[in-house]
């Protein structure tokens, strides 16, 4: 344990999280999401709801302000304007770091195609459909 860092990063996900660069995507899956199939890292957070893990992984993963969108979700299918109520408290932890910009939403199989592609893949414990998140890692400027 160290002080200041929340207990929900290990030292395994920390150490990846630092590893990443400028660009890099990570994502925070649900529980129904095929993670295990489509990841190139793995981290189980089984018992962990996602939108604790997205908080833990804001509060030390700077978000990239070089792109539109630093937050990506799973559009719902058959109903892409719909904006499930997770996707509401993803925002909230977004906002109180200080993200302006949108979640966008991807279609389901385009957001699996991109989950694949990230640098790692944190699988929870969410059981709230549609509890998926991308960041992409943004960049610490010096003072």
């Amino acid at each position: 344990m160290l002080k200041g860092l929340d207990p929900l990063l290990g030292p395994d996900l920390l150490a990846t999280l630092r590893a990443m660069g400028h660009g890099d995507e990570i994502a925070v899956v649900d529980a129904n999401f095929p993670a295990q199939a489509n990841a190139r890292r793995l981290f189980r957070a089984d018992g962990i709801d996602a939108v604790a893990m997205v908080r833990a992984v804001l509060s030390v993963l700077p978000l990239d302000d070089f792109v539109p969108n630093a937050a990506l979700r799973m559009a719902v299918v058959d109903a892409p304007e719909v904006v499930p109520p997770v996707i509401d408290a993803f925002g909230a932890e977004l906002t109180a770091v200080g993200y302006t910009g949108e979640i966008a939403a991807l279609e389901r199989h385009a957001f699996y195609e991109r989950a694949r592609s990230a640098f790692a893949i944190i699988a929870t414990g969410e059981l709230r459909l549609y509890g998926n998140l991308i960041l992409v890692k943004g960049v610490i400027r010096p003072d």
